[in-house]
């Protein structure tokens, strides 16, 4: 049976897109304590299924698709800009095109601004009207108000007319900064993306026999199946060598192995082959916040799916890929790459952050040992031996020895020199995982 915190996800998953909801109706409509309320209303939230704005309350939006994340609501502007709604509430769940920054005549301004757009604008009412005429909502910076007939247009629009007390320019990056930050994210491969899901998914209960195992061994020529209790919570797991020469008529319980590793649909895929290759395990079990069984993920379809993410094209830059891009080669039989120090890769002191030199490190380790074999790799151990303070706008060079290299793991030597002196040293071990 579910509980009372499942109902009311249900029940909130169940409301129009846009209706507003708050911690005391859905106590009272459901029946529960408003602290049961309020902890269901943020699993909400983190599910994406409801927005939370202050001064406005929490309203249900449309979960965003991962092919569609780099689409904002309205509701998430007024966070990101700290804003307030001045009209329009009804629809701030709606999603928003593209942004317009209203620094042109009206007439211009009009011609690119069209429905579902954004218009970043000061305190110009009449392109505030015209804008909201247009299909567009209106974000308003400076901290100004707006004349009351277009508050009115605008909540018979259905198109929210913001105030944010910053600047056009810090507005339209902060917005930009949060659409990249998305971007970065739909790179990020996880778990609930290649999950074979509960219905497709052979499993056993505490209570069959061993018998069943051959049973389902035979019908799909698999050996590792996941072990569920009557309220489908993960038990164990058994694979053939927990069944070996035992009595078929035994309750799977009594040889499986208990407390099993698992994961959850928002693990990485990345994390989860970092298991799977750490703890030698073809199986993951994933399941959900009370420990239900959700479906599985096997040791192939990671692999796959980690070998696809290195095909896609890059559409946002993480911090190590602002870091490698500085990396050329060097033309030095010795030297595997150089380097240039850049402001954004030192520290307060303004010599190389430690942080940038793991990096560094890292990424010679993984070349060195790509050269050698092809495949995918897993940072098990990292070990610094001393680094030394590298000046902004300095160049290092790179270089890396081929310690110990075995089917599984490599062992990497990585010493980095700047003007001929040695200034970082440090020994990389990892996991190979073949393609």
């Amino acid at each position: 049976m579910a509980t009372k915190h499942e109902q009311i996800l249900e029940y909130i998953h169940r409301l129009p897109i846009g209706e507003k909801i708050s911690v005391r109706q859905i106590a009272k409509e459901m029946g529960v304590s408003e602290g049961t309320a309020y902890r269901a209303i943020k699993d909400a939230e983190n599910k994406g299924y409801v927005s939370t704005i202050e001064r406005v309350g929490t309203i249900r939006i449309e979960k965003k698709r991962k092919e569609n994340i780099e689409k904002l609501t309205y509701a998430e502007v007024v966070n990101i800009v700290d804003g307030q709604v001045l009209g329009g509430r009804e629809g701030l769940h709606k999603t928003l095109n593209r942004f317009v920054i209203g620094a042109m005549q009206l007439e211009a301004m009009m011609r690119y601004t069209g429905a579902g757009d954004l218009l970043i604008v000061g305190n110009r009412t009449k392109a505030h009207e015209l804008a909201l005429q247009a299909g567009a909502a209106v974000l308003i910076t400076g901290g100004f108000d707006t004349a009351d007939h277009v508050k009115k247009l605008a909540d018979e629009r259905q198109l929210p007319i913001i105030s944010t007390s910053y600047d056009t320019f810090t507005v339209a990056t902060m917005i930009n900064r949060a659409i990249y930050d998305q971007l970065i994210k739909k790179e990020i491969v996880l778990v609930e993306d290649i999950i074979i899901p509960v219905e497709k998914t052979a499993y056993l209960r505490v209570d069959d026999p061993v018998e069943r195992w051959y049973v389902l061994n035979k019908e799909t020529r698999h050996s590792r199946f996941p072990v569920v209790d009557e309220d489908w919570k993960v038990q164990g797991i058994v694979t053939a060598k927990d069944v070996l020469d035992m009595d078929r008529q035994l309750p799977i319980e009594k040889v499986m192995t208990k407390q099993p590793i698992t994961v959850s649909g928002k693990t990485s895929v990345a994390f989860a082959s970092h298991i799977m290759v750490w703890e030698g395990i073809e199986l993951l079990p994933v399941v959900d916040d009370h420990h239900r069984l959700q479906g599985i993920i096997s040791r192939q379809d990671v692999l796959k799916a980690l070998q696809m993410a290195q095909r896609q094209p890059q559409v946002g830059e993480t911090i190590d890929d602002l870091i490698t891009a500085q990396f050329r080669e060097s033309g030095d039989k010795e030297t595997l790459f150089r380097c240039t120090i850049t402001p954004q890769m030192t520290n307060y002191l303004g010599t190389l952050s430690y942080g940038v030199f793991t990096t560094i490190v890292t990424e010679a380790a993984a070349r060195m040992l790509r050269a050698y074999k092809r495949g995918d790799l897993v940072m098990e151990n990292l070990t610094v031996y001393f680094i030394k303070p590298v000046q902004i706008d300095s160049t290092v060079d790179v270089r890396a020895k081929l310690l110990e290299l075995g089917r599984k793991f490599g062992k990497v030597d990585v010493e980095v020199y700047n003007e001929g002196d040695l200034v970082g040293k440090a020994m990389m071990m990892c996991q190979l995982i073949d393609r």
